[in-house]
């Protein structure tokens, strides 16, 4: 038996972005009543709520979200438990927790300030030592209920993505897995010819 765990924002009108990214735009233009059907228009950046980074992002790497197999977003579980730790920095217990193709979540808490404009300017990062050990584990993503794992000049981006590792920012409710003992993660971004995308994430827990 399982049961299925949403770890995405809503998309909503003016939800918040990264300073300096477009603003996002999602309005009504057609309705029932006047139209006879009901047409929402959508326009947001590939990297406003929870998505997905490709190495493409930030490196001179050909390709985009469309040409990946969807299997590259489907993947064991690993969750940290890094609240409290402004620098997320690496620690013995994970040598044996996490594992080759896990796709790591990072469970900081700080998504309770995803409206609050300190998510952007105050969140926590991460170690270049935990950095290497992910690509030293070969994992196959990263994930965060953050931002970003880092701040200019992003260089932990760039060591994750010179090995291929992705990074899914923005999740939510990760605390829900805590208890968990097994779980799945399913990332499916929309199929875009870009360097990132919009994405769904959901965790498949084993009860």
């Amino acid at each position: 038996m399982y049961k299925y765990i949403d770890l995405t924002h809503t998309i909503t009108n003016d939800m918040p972005v990264y300073p300096g990214d477009s603003e996002v735009k999602l309005y009504q233009d057609k309705y029932l009543i006047n139209d006879g059907y009901n047409n929402s228009i959508l326009n947001i950046g590939m990297h406003a709520g929870t998505h997905i980074d490709l190495p493409s992002h930030l490196l001179d790497w050909n390709l985009t979200v469309d040409q990946l197999s969807v299997d590259t977003f489907v993947g064991k579980g690993c969750l940290l438990d890094v609240r409290n730790e402004p620098v997320i920095t690496m620690k013995d217990e994970y040598e044996s927790k996490v594992n080759v193709g896990d796709i790591v979540l990072l469970f900081t808490g700080f998504d309770q300030y995803f409206n609050d404009a300190r998510y952007f300017s105050d969140h926590p990062i991460v170690d270049r030592e935990l950095a290497e050990f992910f690509v030293y584990k070969q994992i196959k993503m990263l994930g965060m209920d953050l931002p970003s794992p880092d701040k200019e000049p992003f260089e932990i981006h760039k060591t994750l993505f010179q090995a291929n590792i992705m990074i899914i920012e923005n999740m939510r409710n990760l605390e829900l897995l805590r208890a968990a003992k097994w779980f799945e993660v399913m990332a499916f971004p929309i199929k875009v010819k870009a360097e990132a995308a919009i994405t769904r994430v959901v965790a498949k827990v084993e009860l």
